[in-house]
C-alpha cells in the first residue's frame, strides 16, 4: 500500500524583515502563498527545497509545507501553523496580513469611536 505524496510548497522567512515568504516557480520569493511553486512529487519538492537552501542571503529557515489546491483557487496550507503564518500574529489581529481584512478594519473603527 503506497502513501500518496501531498502537494508541497517551500516557505521561509525573509532575512531582512522576517516576513513569511514562499518560493515561486521562477525560484524567487513572494509574500503571497498564491504565487508559490507547488510540487506534486517528492523529487520536485526536494529540488525546490535545495534551490531555496542556496539562497541564504535572502531567506532563513526554508522548509516544505503541505498544501491543497482546488481547481479554481490558490494553494491553501493543510497544517494550522502554516495557516496562521499566512495571516500574521494570532494574538494581534491589527497586525500582519489579517489587519487588511474588512472585519478587522470595522473592529478598529468601533474601538476608535468608543
Amino acid at each position: 500500500m503506497s502513501k500518496e505524496t501531498p502537494l508541497q510548497a517551500v516557505t521561509a522567512n525573509h532575512l531582512l524583515d522576517g516576513d513569511v515568504v514562499y518560493l515561486t516557480a521562477g525560484l524567487g520569493w513572494s509574500r503571497e502563498l498564491a504565487d508559490a511553486a507547488v510540487a506534486d512529487s517528492q523529487a520536485e519538492a526536494d529540488r525546490l527545497l535545495a534551490a531555496a537552501a542556496g539562497q541564504e542571503a535572502e531567506v532563513v529557515g526554508p522548509y516544505l509545507i503541505a498544501v491543497a489546491c482546488d481547481a479554481d483557487g490558490p494553494p491553501e496550507p493543510l497544517h494550522y501553523r502554516e495557516r496562521i503564518r499566512t495571516r500574521g500574529p494570532s494574538n494581534r489581529p491589527d497586525l500582519g496580513r489579517q489587519a487588511n481584512t474588512p472585519a478587522v478594519r470595522r473592529q478598529e473603527q468601533a474601538n476608535v469611536s468608543l
